[in-house]
């Protein structure tokens, strides 16, 4: 008896044994998460598709490059859902999308899916994430998704050593370093040291270098600033380290079969399409120059006058109403008086500029900005109004952070400063849950109403 195991995109998987089919985190979109390119290149037959008949769809957290409504639309409503995540809003969403059968994991409790016994495993972020333990016909596979092992996990993981196979988060993202890169380091070019050593614990037969399985737009310097691991490179550190471990690159599509004795190649998912050459890979460059912002905002469309309204109507008014409801943590840059400079880019990279005195819970906003500044934030129009409107998340906005030089005064207190302080951050997300996945249901009830379906 045998284990077949196919790659969907990022860290979307099939599992597949005695016909029973099990789904993680399935993405069917390209791109996803608005701005996320599969790398390598794929399309995908949703006709397909929607006629695949899942056992169950196991979701290891609520990010939306792991929890997408688009792409769960695809599937027949009875297919059961089983959801890592706290807070019920996003099961309230999944239920009136029409599935029937919506049910919340509990780490260390198991799920049984015909010769499946798959086990939420807790995380080290265990108010987001969560891991799967795959258990089939005495294979045991460890799904990592994006998250960094618990340490109380880990003990508990190191017992079923040698593994099986480990699908492991093989990227460290700089989603935060992109915010301010004058300001930030250059990434080392090392997986980091407790990687290896949770990898030997571990002791795995395979490991498969998972998620982060994509690039943004094609003129984003994104590309080369993001991802500072190639596969190439996680494949010589892992095999240095763990000589009798081989590193298995699955790519969108491609199956293996897993038994006791081996590894082979299977037939690929026909409902995924390979684009193009598929064995490409990253490369990292940590001194490239970032264009600015003006730049970069010329690359998307105008808004309506109504869109452009409503981001401007904001940063007068309701910027300072969130700001003000929200309790600042008592190690803020913040909590001594600050200048605050917004400025919001158009798509002609003009820029008006907001000039707010922040101060504790209190912010006023000012009609000149002649003090001297403490903190900028700069942002396209179009990505501050899909902040508002669609719920798109940070890493794909195109933020920029203090991309200046401040006094020496300002300059050696920003040393010890949060960048994700930044007030904008701070009201866009803040208290804010599942602002993607209630967008996307908005605009699926129209589009799946009889009205909408008639256009």
């Amino acid at each position: 008896m045998t284990l077949k195991i196919s790659r969907i995109l990022h860290a979307g998987y099939v599992f597949e044994c005695n016909d029973t089919l099990v789904a993680f985190d399935p993405i069917f979109e390209n791109p996803f998460s608005r701005n996320c390119y599969a790398f390598p290149d794929v399309r995908f037959d949703h006709e397909q598709i929607r006629n695949l008949k899942f056992a169950a769809v196991f979701i290891s957290h609520y990010h939306d490059d792991h929890c997408s409504l688009d792409s769960l639309d695809f599937l027949h409503r009875t297919t059961p859902i089983y959801i890592y995540c706290l807070f019920d809003e996003l099961f309230a969403m999944i239920r009136e999308l029409g599935f029937l059968n919506v049910r919340q994991l509990q780490t260390n409790v198991p799920v049984n899916v015909g010769p499946f016994e798959i086990f939420p495993r807790k995380a080290l972020d265990s108010e987001v994430d969560s891991m799967f333990q795959i258990k089939a016909v005495g294979l045991n596979v460890l799904n990592v998704v994006d998250a960094w092992i618990d340490p109380g996990a880990l003990t508990e993981l190191a017992h079923d050593a040698p593994w099986d196979m480990v699908l492991w988060p093989f990227q460290t993202m700089r989603e935060i370093e992109v915010l301010s890169p004058s300001r930030a380091a250059i990434a080392p070019l090392a997986l980091p040291l407790e990687w290896l050593e949770q990898l030997k614990i571990l002791n795995p037969r395979y490991v498969v270098p998972s998620s982060c399985q994509f690039l943004q737009e094609t003129w984003s310097w994104y590309n080369h600033a993001f991802f500072p691991i190639s596969y190439r490179q996680f494949q010589q550190d892992v095999e240095f380290m763990l000589p009798s471990t081989r590193v298995l690159r699955l790519n969108p599509a491609v199956s293996v079969i897993l038994d006791h004795e081996s590894l082979q190649a299977s037939s690929p998912l026909d409902w995924v399409l390979p684009v193009g050459e598929q064995n490409v890979d990253y490369r990292y460059e940590g001194n490239v120059e970032p264009p600015g912002t003006a730049e970069i905002a010329r690359h998307f469309p105008s808004l309506a006058a109504q869109q452009s309204d409503r981001v401007i109507h904001y940063c007068h008014v309701g910027l300072l109403a969130k700001y003000r409801q929200m309790e600042l943590a008592p190690d803020s840059f913040f909590q001594k008086e600050r200048m605050w400079r917004l400025s919001v880019y158009d798509h002609m990279g003009t820029a008006m500029h907001f000039h707010y005195r922040v101060g504790g819970d209190a912010i006023a906003h000012l009609v000149d900005g002649h003090a001297p500044l403490s903190w900028t934030t700069e942002i396209p129009i179009s990505k501050f109004y899909a902040a508002l409107e669609d719920g798109e998340s940070l890493t794909s906005m195109y933020l920029r952070i203090n991309d200046v030089i401040f006094d020496d005064d300002i300059e050696k207190e920003l040393q010890a400063a949060d960048i994700l302080d930044d007030p904008l951050i701070r009201c866009l997300f803040n208290d804010v849950f599942g602002a993607y996945q209630a967008a996307q249901l908005r605009r699926l009830k129209v589009r799946n109403s009889p009205l909408g379906k008639g256009k």
